[in-house]
């Protein structure tokens, strides 16, 4: 994931999808009760993509791809989840991308390397491309694009956040311009 969420994962569609292209994205959602613990935290915030982003782990950001290479890019997905064993997030304590982006997150202590990896697996898929603004950094986004003082607020009262869960799937989630994203298909790793 990016630093920017509105770039890097669901919210509501600017302008709309064509009919020959599906806007997708990849990603590892924050197991109960930890993830709807976080994401009732970014609402409180008044970050609006708390109504369309449930907490999670960005593997590939919103990218428009050819509807026809859907199938393609799903049988990718499928091998890129079986080459990658279960493994362990721990999430603990916070970080902002201040000043670059109004961004403030939980970090991942344990995890980041598969999460790299998956992520670099992921965007080499036939029909994907997407220009990074920044590289890639695992994280999940707790406020974004909100005042100074709700961003300092967020960042002390999950500073000392913490949570271990094992990830045995990755999700691939599709949007259609408006409201939340859906989920298309989880894809279990090491399968």
């Amino acid at each position: 994931m990016t630093g920017d969420d509105s770039a890097a994962r669901p919210g509501p569609a600017a302008g709309g999808v064509g009919a020959a292209t599906t806007r997708i994205g990849v990603a590892i959602d924050i197991p109960q009760p930890w993830g709807d613990a976080l994401t009732r935290r970014r609402a409180q915030a008044g970050d609006p993509q708390a109504a369309y982003t449930p907490a999670h782990v960005t593997l590939l950001g919103p990218t428009e791809v050819a509807t026809d290479a859907l199938a393609g890019i799903e049988k990718h997905l499928e091998a890129v989840a079986a080459g990658q064993q279960p493994f362990t997030i721990h999430l603990r304590g916070t970080g902002t991308f201040r000043p670059i982006t109004e961004v403030v997150f939980v970090t991942l202590a344990v995890g980041i390397s598969e999460c790299e990896l998956l992520a670099e697996a992921i965007a080499a898929a036939d029909g994907v491309h997407r220009d990074a603004r920044f590289p890639y950094h695992p994280h999940v986004t707790v406020a974004q694009d909100v005042p100074a003082p709700a961003l300092d607020a967020v960042f002390e009262d999950l500073a000392g956040f913490s949570a271990r869960f094992e990830v045995p799937a990755f999700t691939l989630f599709s949007h259609d311009g408006e409201g939340p994203w859906r989920p298309r298909r989880d894809f279990p790793l090491g399968a």
